[in-house]
């Protein structure tokens, strides 16, 4: 699994005034929890970029203070006005103990119904699941061959080993429409939200 390394420094002043001067100088404040305390630190705003910006689930090494920490993104907090980063949420990965993480789904395979003329309509783009950390992975696959027109796939549907999905099972993550239909569905909205 694709792991960014980020060397972080431990922060001894708190409150807002420190952090204030930790980020005019690019750097962004965070956390790291879950693990046996709690470690406050800050790291420079462009060592963070890779982990933040990305659709892809990946690893954070973080090294604070001589030592090593294994962590997933848990929380990210922007600045209202400058949308800049300022503050970010890292959860310390423990071996046993299991954790609540947002995985990407990857569709694979070549839908029935697209084959008939029908347009593939992804509803999800991830599922947040429950794992140890040894069975978190970078996407979730979901073959979508046997998806028929005007089928779905439901998150009941897809299996995952030694991972428990969290989302209720009923929602939809898939479906093949007909054009047509699709056109419908788009004009009716279009009047709906002129109705708003």
């Amino acid at each position: 699994m694709k792991t960014i390394t980020i060397e972080g420094v431990l922060r001894t002043e708190h409150g807002k005034k420190a952090a204030r001067q930790i980020r005019s100088q690019e750097n962004v404040p965070g956390v790291i929890y879950g693990g046996a305390e709690e470690i406050n630190f800050y790291a420079p705003a462009k060592a963070l970029k890779p982990l933040v910006y990305t659709g892809e689930f990946q690893l954070a090494e973080v090294q604070v203070g001589g030592k090593k920490y294994k962590c997933i993104l848990k929380d990210l907090q922007f600045d209202k006005v400058s949308d800049e980063l300022i503050h970010v949420d890292l959860l310390e990965l423990v071996d046993n103990k299991p954790v609540i993480a947002t995985l990407p789904l990857k569709f694979t395979g070549t839908s029935a119904g697209v084959k008939e003329g029908g347009k593939l309509v992804t509803k999800m783009k991830s599922l947040k699941v429950k794992a140890l950390p040894k069975h978190l992975r970078e996407t979730i696959n979901v073959d979508i061959t046997n998806l028929e027109l005007n089928g779905n796939i439901r998150v009941e549907d897809v299996k995952a080993d030694n991972i428990e999905i969290l989302n209720s099972p009923r929602i939809p993550i898939a479906s093949v429409v007909m054009t047509r239909q699709l056109k419908q569905e788009e004009a009716t909205a279009a009047k709906d939200e002129k109705k708003k």
